[in-house]
């Protein structure tokens, strides 16, 4: 049954131009998610409620993010913003045009702020290429995700031709569902697995909400974060079943790798085990589903062309 499951997905991604393989050569892999700040705090000044004892490491820049994933053939990399900053993308969108070509960027805006539309727009000019969307301290998630800026947010984004990224817990899911079902354009990534597993244990309904996603054609799943999820220990064999989960009901055009670095080398991890376990360590995953799950989804969703 899942041979015909996938069997259909890969007959469907012919029909829609999608079973080419990425131009990337082998080996040239893409991360999916990066986060990079330096400690230039008066350059770069850190939001409100943020101090320099919160950035841990003190710095994460790309060259010292390269030292850990060019020898593992990593050469294209995904930035997501980091918190530290808030809406102030600039060091982001500073380091992608310091490095052509290398980097696509996943901005954070203000979905309450006046003119947001124009501002999702410049940032996609300067090369961003996904929005990413967070509950932060909302009480209530449905007011949260149903409200009128997040309504502009997920339309905007569809017309642009560009993600949003939720990081999301489990229990977020079934409004994120809805809101794919009522934006049915939009481009939507999913951050480290829903975050299925941070307690522990992988439950079985969350797992399943996230599945449901699948139903979803412009629905993405990141496999990324391993050191945080499940056992969160190299060498992370206890995630291959929910990878297989996942790629067996998205089918490997839709699964993106992503080492979720730096937090991914911190002290008794490294960025080897993140993509040895996609690379070289699940026997079930073929040469074709490592392509796309290691360069050909990022590829696709993150450095193609936009609607600007």
């Amino acid at each position: 049954m899942k041979h015909t499951r996938r069997s259909f997905l890969a007959s469907a991604a012919s029909l829609t131009g999608c079973s080419l393989l990425p131009s990337f050569r082998k080996g040239d892999w893409i991360d999916a998610h990066v986060h990079v700040w330096t400690p230039d705090v008066e350059k770069y000044p850190l939001a409100r409620g943020y101090a320099v004892s919160d950035m841990r490491p003190p710095s994460f820049t790309p060259e010292q993010l390269f030292a850990h994933c060019k020898p593992e053939g990593v050469n294209h990399v995904v930035l997501i913003q980091m918190s530290y900053y808030q809406h102030d993308n600039r060091y982001m969108l500073d380091v992608m045009r310091a490095h052509p070509g290398v980097f696509s960027g996943v901005a954070i805006v203000d979905e309450h702020a006046e003119g947001l539309s124009g501002t999702m727009r410049e940032l996609v000019r300067q090369g961003v290429r996904g929005f990413r969307i967070y509950s932060g301290k909302e009480k209530n998630l449905s007011e949260w995700i149903g409200s009128s800026g997040m309504a502009t947010l997920w339309k905007t984004a569809a017309e642009l031709k560009v993600s949003v990224c939720p990081l999301i817990n489990p229990d977020t899911l079934p409004l994120i569902d809805k809101m794919c079902e009522w934006y049915p354009d939009t481009s939507v990534v999913i951050d480290h697995f829903a975050r299925i597993g941070m307690t522990g244990s992988i439950k079985e309904g969350e797992v399943k909400n996230l599945l449901r996603l699948a139903r979803h054609a412009r629905t993405h799943v990141k496999a990324s974060a391993f050191y945080a999820l499940g056992a969160k220990k190299a060498p992370y064999l206890d995630m291959g079943p929910l990878i297989r989960q996942v790629r067996d009901a998205f089918g490997p055009q839709r699964v993106m790798w992503a080492s979720d670095c730096p937090f991914q080398v911190d002290p008794g991890h490294n960025y080897h085990n993140s993509i040895a376990l996609i690379r070289d360590r699940l026997d079930f995953l073929s040469e074709q589903d490592k392509a796309w799950m290691l360069r050909g989804t990022a590829e696709k969703v993150f450095f193609s062309a936009a609607a600007v």
